[in-house]
C-alpha cells in the first residue's frame, strides 16, 4: 500500500512539474485560445468527435491535476463547442476531474490526517456525515473558494464518492455556465475578471450563502412545526427559566449553574437528592469496597512483616457505615445547600405537560403547575433485570436493593461482568460470601483489553470466586426450599445452588411517566437528542443517564454544563456537548482506568498505533506498598508521541489516570510526560516511565551508533572518518530496531 501511494504520488509530481518546466500553461492562455480560435474551429469542424475527446481528456487532467488553466479551457469551450455542447463537455469532464483529485486525496493523505488529527476533526466528521452535501454544494457556488483544495479537503472527509460527484456536478453547473456562455463571445473578454464582474461575483456569494440562510429557515420551520400543535399552550410570560427533572449529578449541576447565573430555576425529585450516585451507586458502593479492601490488608499481614492479624466484624455494621458515609456526603446534595444557593428544590413527580409547562404532584395530593422557558430531563437510569424464567419470583438484588440487606449472604451468585457485577463480587468474596459471577461473554470487563481481563480474573479466583465465563443464565428453580440458577455453557446445562442472586448486567434509562409519550419525544433505549442536547423541541433538553451515551456520573456533570448554558443563552451561542476525552474506572482490586482507545478498539477502527508498556511490578512506590502489579499501556499513532488512550491497572489507578485525561485534553504527549517532574516515590510515576518507554522506543540501533561515534571523537579515541561513515549508513538505511527493552526504568 505506502509503494502505491509513493508511486502515485511521484506520478502526480512529474506531471504537474512537466506542466511547469515545459511550460504548457502557454496552450491555455487567453492570447494563445484567441489567436487560435480559427484554427482550432476548422479542425473540430473536420474532426468533431476526436475534438470532443481530446478536449474533454485534456480537461480532465487539468482538473484532476489541480492546474490553473481550467478556467482559459471553460473559455475555450464556449468559443470551440457553442454554449449547449460546450456546457455539457466541461461539466461532466470538470466533476470527473475534481473526483479524481478527490480520491488521490484519500488514498494518499486521510489516513494519515485522520490518524493524526482523528479527535480534533470528529465534529467537523461528523458534521460532513450529517449535512456533507450541504456544505460542498455552498462551497461550490462561492467562487471565492477554490475549488481545487475543495476536491482535496473534501477527499480527507467521510463524504461518499458518490455523493462528492452529483453534488459536485450540480454545484458547478451555473459557474461553468456563465464563464461557457462568455466563450461564445470570445474576441470580447479581455481577461477573466472580465467574465466574473463584482456584480456577477456578488450574485454568486448570494447564492452561496443562500442555503444557509434556507438551512436556518427550514430549521426555524421545523421548530414552528412541532410546536404547531402547543401554540395556544405557550404562555406569554414564564414562572421560571428552567424547570429540571431530576436531582442526581446531571440534574444537580444543571440547577448550580442556572442559579449561578441568576436565572429562576426549579429542581424537581421525586425520591432522594443526589440521585443514584450518592444513594446507592458511587458513594455506597466506594465505602463497601473501603471495608473489603482493609480486611483483605489484614489477611495478607505477614506481607507486611506482621506475623499475625485478624478483626472482629459484623456484616450489618459494616452496612451501617456505609450508611453513615452517605449521610455524611448527603449535606453535598441537599435541598438546604441547593436552596441556599438559590435554586427552588420541589420534592414530588413532575409531568411534562406541554413545551413549557410542567405539572408537579406532591405526596399529599396536591399539584403544583410551573411555566417555564426550558426544560431539563435528567431522570437517570435503574437497574435492568433480565427476563429469566424464575428470577423475578426469587426477588433478585440489584445495584440499587442490595445496600438494605445485613445478613452476608453464604452463596451468592452476581449475574453480570461489567464494572458493577466486578465491584461488588471482590467486595462479597472478600467478606466471606462463596461468590460466583456469572458472565455471557468469554471473558469479564469485556470492554477491556483481555489481559486486563486475564489479571482481574486471576485475582477473583486467587480470593476464592469461581469465574464462569461463557455461561449464559437460562432459568431459575426452586426445589425442596433450594434455589438454583441453571446455566448453559458449551451446550450443556448445570445447576448453582445459591441464597441471594445479585442482577448486575446493565441499567435502563427511565423514560416513563413524566410525558415524552405524550409530546412525541423520541426515546427508545434513551431520550434521543442532537449534539446540542435537544430534543425535537428545542427548549427542552435530556442529559446524564436518560440520555447516554456514556452511564457515568461525570459525564453526567459535564453533558449539565451544556444543557445550561444552551438552555439560557443558546439564542446567542450553542455549545456541541463534547464527549472527545471520557474517563472511567472499576474500582476492583486491582483497579482499572481508562481514557481513549484501548489496544482492542483500535484495531477494531483499522488505526497504526504503537503500544508502550510500563510493568507497575517495577515501580519503587508499589514494591514498597506491597501493591507491586499492573501496569500502564499507552496508544499512540505509529512514530508519534500523541496519545490516542491509555489504560492503568494497578493500586490507585483512577487517580494516576488524570494526567493522561489532561494530556489528551489539551493537547500534550508522551513528551511532555516525560519532561514533568513528578514526585518521588508515587504511583503517578508510573506514568513517567511508561512515557521514557515511547522515548526509548525511538532511539534506534543506528542513531546510537552515531552517539558512540560522536563520543570516542571527542574524546578523542575515534576518528572523525568514523563519525561521517555512523552518519552516513543511518542516511542511507535508517534501522528501526528498538535499542532498550520495552519494560524498566
Amino acid at each position: 500500500m505506502k509503494k502505491r501511494k509513493a508511486l502515485l504520488v511521484l506520478a502526480v509530481i512529474a506531471l504537474i512539474a512537466a506542466y511547469f518546466v515545459f511550460d504548457l500553461g502557454r496552450f491555455a492562455s487567453l492570447d494563445y485560445v484567441k489567436t487560435q480560435q480559427a484554427a482550432l474551429t476548422n479542425y473540430y469542424r473536420a474532426q468533431p468527435w476526436q475534438t470532443a475527446a481530446i478536449f474533454f481528456a485534456i480537461y480532465v487532467a487539468v482538473t484532476g491535476l489541480s492546474l490553473p488553466s481550467a478556467a482559459i479551457l471553460t473559455l475555450a469551450a464556449g468559443a470551440l463547442f457553442g454554449i449547449v455542447k460546450g456546457v455539457v463537455l466541461v461539466s461532466f469532464a470538470s466533476t470527473i476531474g475534481a473526483t479524481l483529485a478527490f480520491l488521490v486525496a484519500r488514498f494518499v493523505l486521510r489516513d494519515a490526517v485522520q490518524t493524526k488529527f482523528g479527535d480534533k476533526l470528529k465534529s467537523f466528521n461528523d458534521g460532513i456525515a450529517k449535512d456533507g452535501a450541504f456544505y460542498l454544494f455552498t462551497l461550490r457556488l462561492v467562487p471565492a473558494f477554490p475549488f481545487f483544495l475543495v476536491n482535496v479537503v473534501m477527499g480527507l472527509t467521510p463524504m461518499r464518492t458518490w455523493t462528492f460527484f452529483w453534488v459536485s456536478q450540480v454545484g458547478m453547473f451555473l459557474g461553468t455556465l456563465v464563464f461557457v456562455n462568455a466563450g461564445t463571445q470570445l474576441a470580447e473578454v479581455t481577461s477573466l475578471k472580465g467574465v466574473l464582474s463584482p456584480r456577477l461575483i456578488g450574485a454568486f456569494v448570494l447564492l452561496g450563502i443562500f442555503p444557509i440562510i434556507a438551512k436556518k429557515i427550514i430549521g426555524s420551520v421545523k421548530a414552528r412545526r412541532v410546536y404547531a400543535p402547543w401554540a395556544d399552550k405557550k404562555p406569554a410570560h414564564f414562572d421560571r427559566n428552567v424547570v429540571v427533572i431530576g436531582a442526581g449529578s446531571a440534574g444537580l449541576v444543571t440547577s448550580y449553574i442556572a442559579a449561578a447565573v441568576k436565572a429562576k430555576v426549579t429542581l424537581v425529585e421525586r425520591h432522594q437528592m443526589g440521585g443514584d450516585c450518592l444513594n446507592t451507586g458511587c458513594v455506597p458502593s466506594k465505602a463497601l469496597i473501603r471495608s473489603a479492601k482493609l480486611l483483605s490488608h489484614i489477611s495478607r499481614s505477614k506481607e507486611f512483616g506482621i506475623a499475625s492479624a485478624s478483626a472482629q466484624w459484623d456484616f450489618a455494621e459494616v452496612m451501617e457505615r456505609v450508611t453513615k458515609v452517605i449521610a455524611e456526603i448527603e449535606p453535598h446534595d441537599s435541598v438546604e445547600r441547593y436552596t441556599g444557593l438559590g435554586v427552588d428544590c420541589v420534592k414530588g413527580t413532575a409531568k411534562i405537560v406541554s413545551p413549557w409547562e410542567v405539572e408537579i404532584a406532591h405526596a399529599d395530593g396536591s399539584t403544583q403547575r410551573l411555566t417555564t422557558k426550558n426544560i431539563v430531563i435528567a431522570t437517570g437510569a435503574r437497574p435492568f433485570v433480565p427476563p429469566i424464567p424464575g428470577l423475578a419470583e426469587v426477588k433478585p438484588l440489584t445495584s440499587d436493593s442490595i445496600w438494605n440487606i445485613r445478613k452476608l449472604p453464604k452463596r451468592l451468585i452476581v449475574l453480570g461482568g461489567g464494572p458493577i457485577g466486578c465491584e461488588l463480587t471482590q467486595c462479597f468474596a472478600r467478606f466471606g460470601s462463596q461468590v460466583t459471577q456469572v458472565e455471557m461473554a468469554p471473558r469479564i470487563m469485556i470492554r477491556e483489553d483481555a489481559e486486563v481481563s486475564s489479571m482481574v480474573k486471576r485475582k477473583f479466583e486467587s480470593e476464592g470466586v469461581a469465574v464462569l465465563v461463557s455461561h449464559k443464565a437460562k432459568q431459575v428453580v426452586v426445589e425442596d426450599g433450594e434455589k438454583y440458577l441453571i446455566v448453559e455453557h458449551d451446550g450443556k446445562d448445570k445447576r448453582i445452588a445459591f441464597d441471594e442472586i445479585l442482577c448486575a448486567v446493565g441499567r435502563v434509562a427511565n423514560l416513563t411517566d413524566f410525558g415524552l409519550e405524550e409530546l412525541g419525544i423520541p426515546a427508545k433505549r434513551v431520550v434521543e437528542t442532537n449534539e446540542y442536547l435537544e430534543t425535537i423541541y428545542p427548549n427542552i433538553f435530556a442529559v446524564g443517564d436518560v440520555a447516554g451515551p456514556y452511564q457515568f456520573t461525570h459525564t453526567a456533570a459535564h453533558m449539565a454544563w451544556y444543557a445550561a448554558v444552551n438552555a439560557l443563552f443558546g439564542k446567542f451561542k450553542k455549545f456541541k456537548v463534547d464527549y472527545s476525552v471520557v474517563p472511567w474506572a472499576t474500582f476492583t482490586d486491582p483497579e482499572v482506568a481508562r481514557v481513549g482507545l484501548n489496544e482492542q478498539e483500535a484495531k477494531e477502527k483499522g488505526i497504526a498505533f504503537d503500544v508502550h508498556v510500563y510493568g507497575i511490578d517495577d515501580l519503587d512506590r508499589a514494591i514498597a506498598d506491597g501493591e507491586a502489579h499492573g501496569f500502564v499501556k499507552v496508544i499512540t499513532p505509529k512514530g508519534s508521541d500523541k496519545i490516542l488512550g491509555a489504560t492503568i491497572v494497578g493500586e490507585h489507578a483512577g487517580d494516576s489516570l488524570v494526567e493522561f485525561v489532561a494530556a489528551m485534553k489539551h493537547g500534550f504527549g508522551l513528551e511532555g510526560i516525560l519532561g514533568t517532574i513528578h514526585t518521588y516515590p508515587t504511583m503517578g510515576e508510573a506514568n513517567k516511565y511508561a512515557a521514557g518507554i515511547y522515548k526509548r522506543s525511538t532511539a534506534t540501533v543506528g542513531k546510537l551508533a552515531v552517539g558512540r561515534a560522536l563520543n570516542d571523537w571527542t574524546r578523542g579515541e575515534g576518528s572523525f572518518g568514523a563519525l561521517l561513515g555512523a552518519i552516513g549508513a543511518l542516511a542511507v538505511k535508517p534501522d528501526n530496531t528498538p535499542a532498550y527493552p520495552k519494560t524498566g526504568h
